[in-house]
């Protein structure tokens, strides 16, 4: 299993950036996809997160309206939109998949694969 992200960058306060979620190995229709992010100096914290088969989509109340989760199918690839980007947003973003229960959709431990990270500065 792979996961590997792309899309980061340098963006400015108030602008919009796509990251992307290539996986091999997994299909993501059969497994839940997530997004972390680690600013330095702090630890792992939950961004979003959606169960395509089921539903649920969950989002962490410092992005909630401003980032959403997507996938295409066809490519097999999962993404994070993240728009009206804060300073704040700066850190390095991680893909993660796996099967967690509806408690740990927003967890750590929820989740068995993950990407190399991709990293995010808002700054002006």
């Amino acid at each position: 299993v792979q996961l590997v992200e792309s899309g980061g960058g340098l963006v400015q306060p108030g602008g919009s950036l796509r990251l992307s979620c290539a996986a091999s190995g997994i299909t993501f229709g059969t497994y839940a996809m997530a997004w972390f992010r680690q600013a330095p100096g702090k630890d792992r914290e939950f961004v979003a997160a959606r169960r395509w088969s089921g539903g649920g989509e969950y989002y962490a109340d410092s992005v909630k309206g401003r980032f959403s989760i997507s996938r295409d199918t066809a490519i097999n690839t999962g993404y994070l939109q993240m728009s009206s980007l804060k300073t704040d947003d700066t850190a390095v973003y991680y893909c993660a998949a796996g099967k967690p229960i509806t408690s740990t959709m927003a967890t750590m431990r929820g989740y068995r694969h993950w990407g190399q990270g991709t990293p995010v500065t808002v700054s002006s």
